[in-house]
């Protein structure tokens, strides 16, 4: 395993890291806690010594996972997790401080934790980063030695750009792949400006630049790649990045062309995110040991070339920018 530092908070963290999402299974089916603990301690073996969760992520099923295995363990582990998603409606009004620090001291409580290494607003509504209130709260909680940095994790990147606005924001979380280029901007600059630690999100586009999907694939009804394409349930650019399908598959068709004797693209694509210096790390999920293992495997692989980077940016360039590149 590879390390970065992790901008501010002056942590070395993994390369490749862990997000816990679907740890306990694949989506819309019931969490298995010993498969959960399985893949944490296989990420842990490997070298990867920082864990995403959320106390959304199966209804604080993931959060207890990831506490009882790193409590098993000798070695330090980074743990991050997120709130704010549990208030509803999730709008600005229903924002305020009590409920945020109850959110945070319940995460504590299902982890068995003293003390939250990162903890990140999650997907806020716009309206609440105009509220120095809220970000000011978590200021009060790392005093109380509950927390030791905010973070917050995003949709757009002007909401990035906003948080970084903050002082105590040491890290923002938000989706960057091969499919999702706009960080590369304007963002990336000030992200080097402010030593902010940038953790990629939805590294494989919901699992599209794996390569193995088709037009012939199905998904299950609790998966949201089967009932949020259009963004009925939350952020549209949460599933496949926000790529129409069919399109998606022309784009993975074409970097299969490029990669002809891979099977496997995932590794190829995690690589294409971890060529950018500002990223600190990725955190794709796993909901089996083989996809840790394939994931982990991109470390190890040999660099690509300008030449690579170059083909696989004009497969953006030229099927995916016109669709989606200003939307977040």
């Amino acid at each position: 395993m590879k390390y970065r530092r992790l901008g501010k908070t002056g942590w070395d963290v993994s390369e490749v890291s862990l997000g816990t999402w679907q740890v306990g299974g694949t989506w819309g089916a019931p969490f298995n806690d010993r498969e959960a603990e399985h893949i944490i301690n296989e990420a842990i073996d490997s070298g990867i010594n920082f864990i995403d969760t959320a106390d959304v992520y199966s209804d604080g099923l993931s959060e207890k996972a990831v506490g009882r295995v790193v409590g098993s363990r000798s070695e330090y582990i980074y743990v991050a997790t997120k709130c704010g998603r549990k208030i509803s409606p999730h709008t600005n009004e229903n924002y305020n401080v009590r409920a945020l620090r109850k959110y945070v001291e319940e995460s504590l409580q299902r982890m068995q934790i003293e003390r939250i290494d990162l903890i990140q607003l999650h997907s806020i509504p716009n309206e609440v980063y105009y509220r120095p209130e809220i970000f000011g709260l978590f200021d009060r909680l790392r005093e109380e030695g509950k927390i030791q940095h905010l973070g917050v994790s995003v949709e757009k990147v002007e909401e990035a750009i906003k948080a970084m606005e903050y002082p105590n924001v040491a890290t923002v979380q938000i989706i960057f792949n091969l499919f999702r280029q706009r960080p590369t901007e304007l963002f990336f600059e000030l992200v080097k400006r402010h030593d902010i630690g940038v953790i990629a999100r939805v590294p494989l586009a919901s699992g599209l630049l794996t390569g193995k999907f088709t037009e012939q694939t199905t998904f299950g009804e609790g998966d949201h790649r089967h009932f949020n394409r259009e963004g009925e349930a939350f952020d549209k650019g949460e599933t496949f990045s926000g790529v129409d399908y069919e399109l998606g598959l022309q784009a993975v068709d074409r970097l299969k062309a490029l990669f002809p004797d891979e099977k496997n693209l995932a590794p190829i694509a995690l690589q294409w995110i971890l060529s950018f210096p500002e990223v600190s790390c990725i955190i794709p999920g796993a909901s089996k040991v083989e996809h840790l293992r394939s994931n982990v495997a991109a470390v190890d692989r040999p660099t690509l070339s300008q030449e690579q980077l170059q083909e696989m940016n004009a497969i953006y360039d030229e099927l995916v920018k016109p669709t989606v590149h200003q939307l977040w």
